[in-house]
């Protein structure tokens, strides 16, 4: 199979280097051959980290704090302008700045990708094509014709996922009918009861909530244009879907699905109306202070939405502040453009860039260092949020991803910046210390049964959400993943707590997930690479020495799925072909710093892997100090919404340098 005209799709990956590859030299280098060659690399790597260090500490904010752009896809940005479409707060000038960036972002075959060199998806060019349209794109211009053929050509509208077809509902381009349903009642079932809100990870739980309202509602704005050329039969725009058998789980959902639109039609008024109110309170009681919700646009949209629906006017306090929220996601590019942010993410490129500079040698007392605890310390979570539901009893004390999330604060995020605020000699240790307290035990508060650790709730793996006609859209619960138990349990091994009990289960499950190819699945980040460049570091944080059979296992996995030019990548298509794409893909800076981080845990310093891995970096790395990567390298959801974190090509090579030079994490604070 070859590449096609783009690069990507149906390119088969990047071959990864045979046995016999790291064998080929007829002799052994001598010894001083080989001092010479990693004194060589270190000088390479030193002079490297030197020039990133400062280059990430150019881009901290005078408060405090680091935010690289999180790049996702144009479905945030045709998002927006349906949502202005149907408030009628459109305006020109934001119109033209997001057709700018939409149509920039469009394949030569006309479609539009969930990421960087993907393949062409067809939610994402329904919608894009859609907002082109809203921007006064003609339907017979050359790149608006290729994109309405090829959805044509994939099934039209009707093939689209669930979220695609409600925005095309509010304008009356598909009929609700045609939709899954989605009732408010549905606030009233009991946490024990199957899928109540908590049994949905919290961010589908922020979403459907303010969506049980639109789909209450089913409004219908009037549409600026027909749409007959994105439908493959346009008589026929929604042709009858066949049912599963009843005896099946998704045969099962599909009857409940028709039962509840029956229950649509002869809902009592009051009670839906009193389960209107309450959605209603929910969601207000959960906007933060600077008017989002979550910290992310999805909800924030939506929100808008259901409460506008029930009568909130745009100048209502709730709705203006929301709708300033929703600004602050744009980022405005020097040609005009303007990309919407799906959210943003200080504090973990915070705590990130702060161990990578502390790693890199930065003294624990530099000014920088200390202004950014500050704002870490200052970022901490004192009171009760949803996850609350199921820890009652537990006191807060975690941190959230973003600006503004009190709600929701992930096991991730306090996980690394307590590995952050240990690296930093902070003139009130005592102040760190009782926060370090907080965060710890907050964290072995959220421990699922399985001994694992989930995002941002305690065992929510419940089996039923996903098989929703409904969710269709990506992950909707959050179990426990690899990546998150690894942060929590290199966190728990730094504060000297690896021999608790319940680090042990942490590790025992962690051990347990290794795969037979030797790799951890990534949840959080693509994919394989992360996974295995978060676990190794824990496990050897927690005492697992180099020679045991799971870290020998990942070592050679790792090695064996090296590129020829030294690096490391992997597309996010292994999340659908795990054979084919599992640790393959064009070489990135951060997934190269991954498996590095991960071989460096190892023992591996002085092998040949890692000394090729070096100098990829080294070689790579731009004058400025910086490196290029528009690959995706992050996970929403794995497969349906990939990240590209702009600060992760340099916070993670930063740190896997100068682990490479220092021989480890930098010394931790008391």
């Amino acid at each position: 199979m070859t590449a096609t005209t783009d690069g990507s799709t149906g390119a088969l990956p990047p071959r990864a280097p045979s046995a016999s590859d790291a064998t080929a030299e007829t002799t052994e280098p001598t010894d001083s051959l080989r001092t010479a060659v990693l004194d060589d690399t270190a000088e390479s790597a030193r002079r490297a980290a030197a020039r990133a260090t400062d280059y990430l500490l150019s881009l901290q904010d005078p408060a405090g704090w680091w935010k690289g752009d999180l790049e996702t896809n144009v479905t945030m940005d045709a998002e927006d302008l349906l949502l202005r479409q149907f408030l009628g707060i459109q305006d020109p000038r934001t119109t033209e700045a997001a057709g700018r960036h939409i149509r920039g972002e469009q394949r030569p075959d006309g479609t539009w990708a969930t990421f960087y060199g993907g393949p062409g998806e067809l939610s994402a060019t329904v919608e894009a094509y859609v907002a082109l349209r809203l921007a006064g794109d003609a339907p017979d211009a050359p790149h608006m014709a290729r994109a309405s053929a090829w959805i044509r050509e994939q099934g039209g509208v009707a093939a689209a996922r669930v979220f695609t077809r409600i925005w095309l509902a509010l304008f009356g381009w598909w009929k609700w009918d045609d939709l899954p349903e989605l009732p408010p009642e549905l606030l009233y079932l009991p946490k024990w009861f199957p899928l109540n809100i908590y049994d949905f990870g919290c961010w589908a739980r922020q979403t459907i909530v303010p969506l049980t309202i639109v789909s209450a509602k089913r409004p219908v704005r009037p549409a600026p244009f027909a749409l007959d050329e994105l439908h493959v039969d346009p008589r026929r725009p929604a042709p009858p879907r066949p049912l599963a058998p009843a005896t099946s789980w998704d045969g099962l959902f599909q009857r409940l699905d028709k039962a509840l639109h029956l229950y649509h039609k002869v809902a009592l008024r009051k009670l839906r109306g009193a389960a209107m109110r309450a959605a209603a309170r929910w969601i207000i009681e959960r906007q933060e202070n600077d008017g989002c919700w979550g910290g992310i646009q999805p909800p924030a949209v939506y929100s808008v939405i259901a409460l506008h629906l029930l009568g909130y006017d745009l100048d209502h306090p709730v709705l203006r502040t929301g709708l300033a929220s929703l600004d602050r996601f744009a980022v405005w590019r020097e040609d005009g453009a303007r990309m919407i942010e799906a959210c943003q993410s200080p504090v973990w490129d915070t705590c990130l860039a702060t161990i990578a500079l502390a790693d890199a040698g930065v003294p624990a007392d530099h000014p920088r260092l200390v202004k950014a605890a500050d704002w870490m310390l200052a970022e901490q979570i004192r009171r009760p949020g949803d996850w609350s539901v199921q820890r009652p009893q537990l006191p807060s004390g975690g941190w959230a991803f973003e600006f503004e999330n009190d709600n929701y604060p992930d096991i991730d995020d306090t996980a690394e910046v307590v590995l952050a605020l240990r690296r930093v000699q902070h003139p009130d240790p005592q102040l760190v210390a009782d926060a370090v307290q907080r965060a710890v035990r907050w964290n072995f508060g959220m421990q699922s049964r399985n001994g694992g650790w989930g995002a941002f709730d305690v065992d929510n793996t419940s089996p039923f959400p996903n098989r929703l006609p409904f969710c269709d859209f990506g992950e909707v619960i959050d179990p426990p993943s690899a990546d998150v138990t690894a942060h929590v349990v290199e966190m728990l091994a730094d504060v000297g707590r690896a021999h608790d009990p319940r680090t042990r289960r942490g590790i025992a499950w962690l051990l347990a997930e290794q795969e037979p190819s030797g790799a951890w699945f990534g949840r959080w980040g693509t994919n394989y690479l992360y996974g295995t460049g978060s676990v190794l570091p824990a496990l050897a944080a927690a005492g697992i020495p180099g020679s045991h059979p799971a870290v020998r296992r990942a070592v050679r996995w790792l090695e064996k799925v090296q590129n020829e030019d030294g690096g490391w990548g992997e597309d996010q298509r292994s999340y659908q072909d795990k054979e084919r794409w599992a640790g393959r893909g064009a070489s990135t800076a951060s997934q190269t710093a991954w498996a590095l981080m991960a071989l460096l845990a190892a023992g591996e310093r002085e092998s040949e892997a890692v000394r090729r891995g070096v100098h990829w970096l080294t070689g790579t790395q731009r004058e400025d100090g910086s490196w290029d990567e528009p690959y995706f390298t992050g996970t929403g959801f794995p497969w349906d919404f990939s990240i590209n974190y702009h600060l992760y090509r340099q916070v993670f090579p930063l740190t896997a340098l100068g682990r490479y030079l220092g021989g480890g994490p930098a010394a931790v604070g008391a």
